[in-house]
């Protein structure tokens, strides 16, 4: 996968020459956006699945620029805010409103409806404990990814170590 992932990654090169891309070249240079490693994967991890949950549109413009400042993958890090996509975002963000309205012990909306109409129609009831749900599982998520995948490359290791004794 490493190797695959690898061949569809841009060549530094071609970025620090690319003309179209003017001064967002010199930052797209960073050898941390485009390696696959335990430091630049993990932290991908934490920055897109924080991203994810953020309840904006576009989340792929707040990802991009948090992976340059983070020097995380820049691939990986957009690939992930897609975990919240059309089909998923409405289960996904009424389970974040779910458990901020448990934490701040409101009471749930019983007649709740998936509609854009009925959540513009109650946002004014709805939006704290829906944001605070957001941001309970951006961070949780981002915590619990970072530190999956330092434990997944270390067990690797560990196991290719293991494989040669």
């Amino acid at each position: 996968m490493k190797k695959l992932l690898k061949h569809y990654s841009p060549n530094q090169n071609e970025l620090k020459n690319h003309k179209s891309l003017g001064w967002l070249s010199q930052y797209l240079t960073n050898p941390s956006l485009w390696n696959f490693n335990r430091k630049s994967v993990s932290k991908a991890f934490a920055v897109g699945l924080f991203c994810a949950f953020v309840p904006v549109p576009f989340q792929m413009l707040l990802a991009a620029p948090s992976a340059i400042i983070f020097s995380a993958n820049l691939p990986v890090a957009i690939a992930l805010v897609w975990i919240t996509n059309p089909i998923t975002m409405p289960p996904i963000f009424y389970a974040c409103y779910k458990l901020g309205a448990w934490v701040l012990g409101v009471g749930v909306e019983q007649d709740f409806v998936m509609s854009l109409a009925y959540v513009w129609q109650v946002f004014d009831v709805i939006w704290q404990p829906f944001l605070l749900g957001c941001l309970i599982v951006s961070v949780v998520s981002s915590i619990i990814g970072y530190f999956s995948i330092q434990f997944i490359y270390r067990l690797r290791v560990y196991k290719r170590k293991s494989k040669k004794n």
